[in-house]
């Protein structure tokens, strides 16, 4: 769980432990002179859930967590569940060692049982005069039910990645970009996309490149959202069916940027045949830019963040190379059996990528693994760069997918 999430949960969990905790405390002392007459117990707990608004159900347990009173609700007394042993129920976890100055805790979440929905227990100690342990007062409450203050938790600013199916990672190298119907008319798309966007309201757009279709959501209405398909966008008019809105106050994206970061997907979406981005979003308000690949890796980060690194970042430094025929390297390059070469990389990709990075650490490690054991040096470390350039935007480093 991240970080941000976390930290409003433990706000809401303390919210929740001051809300109820005193008032069980109380509760419990009242009950500690009943706990050997369970018939006052069952009626001390009656007219007690009348003052516990959000209780779902009341009991009482003895020292070792077995049920010793009924379970009381605001409907029903279910005297069945007496004896029931609740000792190895995850909110009885932590009550049977010794405590100092603590006797309530607020368990976690979980899924009830009986409903099927979020509930949470708050298990309070019953001590005698004298503070030795007499058992357990144990409430349950449905999460859905319980007061909480309205702040909803911030979204972190740190780029985030996410990888995905590992079967579609695994297959990687089987499988090649096909051209879409919206690649062929990508400037225009990008062209509608980003007039939509400055003039007319629309504030997030998910691009899915490989299905020809684009999600947008407008300011006008945000709780949902519309399908352009390739018939609207290959269609300037489009503009027409939204209304003219200037750009929009939340907007956190300089006006500039917008096209800028079209184009850098655009750049991802054609840098690498076999490794290419399969859709891209933008939000304007929140600036967030979200990426997923061919190997069904996806990331989120900053607008600036994402501008701010080329081709070089997600595809090793080879991809953003210039052909120089100056470079040294592409003169070495010339030198080698390409043809051949582009086979044995064919061959390797077939056998997975597991088989991949295998082959990629053993010519880290100076070995030479036995597909590779017939080539010359340079051949090899031509294999070697081309396998790790791939592999390099989604296994390894910062930008793994």
């Amino acid at each position: 769980m991240d970080s941000n999430v976390k930290q409003s949960v433990k706000q809401q969990r303390e919210l929740l432990t001051e809300l109820l905790g005193g008032k069980l405390s109380d509760l419990a002392k009242e009950l500690a002179p009943l706990m050997l007459e369970p018939d006052k117990l069952n009626k001390h707990l009656v007219e007690a859930i009348k003052d516990l608004p959000y209780c779902k159900y009341i009991y009482v347990l003895d020292p070792s967590a077995k049920q010793i009173s009924a379970t009381v609700s605001h409907e029903e007394v279910n005297t069945k569940s007496a004896g029931r042993d609740r000792s190895l129920r995850p909110y009885m976890k932590n009550m049977f060692v010794p405590r100092q100055g603590q006797d309530f805790e607020l368990s976690k979440a979980y899924i009830s049982a009986n409903k099927k929905r979020p509930s949470v227990t708050g298990i309070q100690l019953i001590r005698d005069e004298d503070g030795s342990r007499l058992g357990f007062l144990g409430v349950d409450y449905d999460l859905r039910e319980l007061p909480r203050d309205d702040k909803m938790y911030e979204e972190p600013r740190q780029w985030r990645q996410i990888k995905g199916d590992p079967a579609i990672r695994s297959g990687l190298f089987m499988q090649q970009r096909a051209q879409s119907q919206m690649d062929t008319r990508l400037d225009d798309v990008m062209t509608i996309l980003e007039e939509l966007m400055l003039e007319h309201g629309v504030y997030h757009v998910q691009i899915h490149y490989s299905s020809s279709r684009v999600t947008v959501w407008h300011v006008d209405d945000p709780y949902t959202y519309r399908i352009l398909t390739m018939d609207e966008l290959s269609d300037t008019e489009i503009c027409l069916a939204y209304p003219k809105r200037p750009y929009f106050e939340r907007n956190s994206v300089p006006r500039e940027d917008v096209m800028r970061t079209f184009r850098q997907f655009s750049a991802l979406r054609f840098a690498d045949e076999t490794v290419y981005l399969r859709s891209g979003s933008l939000n304007l308000v929140n600036g967030f830019v979200g990426l997923n690949f061919s190997c069904d890796g996806t990331h989120y980060l900053t607008y600036d963040d994402f501008l701010s690194r080329g081709l070089d970042f997600w595809f090793g430094a080879s991809s953003a190379e210039e052909t120089d025929s100056n470079d040294n390297t592409q003169s070495n390059k010339e030198l080698i059996d390409m043809t051949y070469l582009d086979e044995v990389l064919e061959d390797i990709a077939q056998s997975g990528c597991l088989e991949v990075n295998q082959i990629i650490t053993q010519l880290d490690a100076g070995n030479v693994p036995p597909p590779l054991d017939s080539l010359k040096e340079d051949e090899r470390q031509y294999i070697h760069d081309e396998l790790k350039s791939v592999m390099a935007v989604y296994e390894g480093g910062v930008c793994s997918l």
